[in-house]
């Protein structure tokens, strides 16, 4: 892997199930695109992932999922480090290390946090609290120079900041700022609550997930929500399919429809057909290669332990210059 002059790129997804495609237009699309710009670290967040309800018996599959996920979708080992979180434990060690210099006030004010307790009302743990500080020790474990997020996700690398500043007066300069690499992340909404983000937490029929059969596209998209507009309004699931084909379709498909919807002549099946079928082939390549990595586990388990090998060499040279620099070493 030629690592050389490069600056370094760091993101993770969670492994909680599989992936839908507001997941996959929203990081997985862009990772692709980024392996071969920087020294790329995409690691899979399973720290992350055990601070929201989840069954530990199924947790190591979701592992393995994701990661064969990456690979299908054609994330390359030889151009980027793919590794488990959990495999490079130095992240909770730095990560404690930020607890004494974070102060409280400012996890308060993280708007992820107020939105993720009020999903899980009866498991409002210290993790999830904490979540952020965790999310800056991945980032600066490896001194990353840009992380590629969306708007919506900007508080938390300021808070990376803020860490960085904290840090650097109390026990002088050591990390750099963070600097945000902003993505499109086109607002992909749930297929029957439209006013909803997509997600997987409101049941099957709301999403698609990339890995569905084509039968499944198109089951899920013919109960799709279009909605009823106004004269000067696309009603909002009607909208939300068109951004959709506005990604997965062509300049061609766009243009007849959107004259369909402003000439009020609009067949609703047709549109649903149509981005079913694009959808699918969009992922054919995809889903071939994922059936074909479900019977290696051995390889894709092979994958994570070099990733890791390689995330250690940097994560335990940034630990030993912490500790010195702190006066614990």
């Amino acid at each position: 892997m030629t690592t050389k002059n490069k600056q370094i790129v760091l993101s993770g997804i969670q492994p909680t199930g599989e992936l839908h495609i507001g997941n996959y237009l929203g990081s997985l699309k862009n990772f692709i695109e980024l392996q071969d710009k920087y020294q790329c670290y995409f690691f899979l967040a399973t720290y992350h992932s055990i601070t929201e309800n989840y069954n530990p018996k199924e947790k190591h599959k979701q592992v393995l999922d994701l990661a064969a996920t990456y690979l299908a979708a054609k994330l390359d080992p030889k151009k980027c480090i793919i590794f488990d979180q959990a495999d490079v434990p130095a992240c909770t060690e730095l990560a404690w290390i930020f607890n004494s210099i974070t102060p409280i006030n400012e996890l308060e004010r993280m708007t992820q946090y107020k939105d993720k307790a009020a999903r899980q009302i009866k498991n409002i743990n210290t993790g999830l609290f904490d979540y952020p500080v965790l999310q800056a020790a991945d980032i600066l474990l490896y001194h990353a120079n840009f992380v590629p997020v969306g708007a919506d996700q900007l508080q938390h690398l300021e808070l990376t900041n803020e860490i960085v500043r904290w840090f650097t007066n109390k026990f002088g300069e050591y990390f750099q700022p963070i600097k945000p690499l902003l993505t499109k992340m086109p607002k992909v909404m749930s297929l029957i609550e439209p006013d909803k983000k997509m997600s997987k937490s409101l049941g099957p029929s709301h999403y698609i997930a990339i890995n569905d059969e084509p039968d499944i596209i198109l089951a899920k998209l013919k109960k799709a929500v279009t909605g009823m507009g106004t004269e000067e309004q696309i009603p909002a699931g009607a909208q939300n399919l068109m951004t959709l084909l506005s990604e997965f379709g062509t300049k061609e498909d766009v243009v007849y429809f959107e004259n369909q919807i402003k000439n009020k002549t609009i067949k609703y099946f047709e549109l649903k057909e149509k981005l079913a079928k694009n959808i699918s082939d969009y992922f054919a390549d995809y889903r071939a290669k994922y059936k074909e990595l479900q019977d290696k586990p051995d390889y894709i388990e092979k994958v994570l332990k070099q990733g890791a090998k390689e995330a250690q060499k940097v994560a335990q040279k940034t630990i030993k210059e912490v500790k010195e620099l702190i006066g614990v070493a």
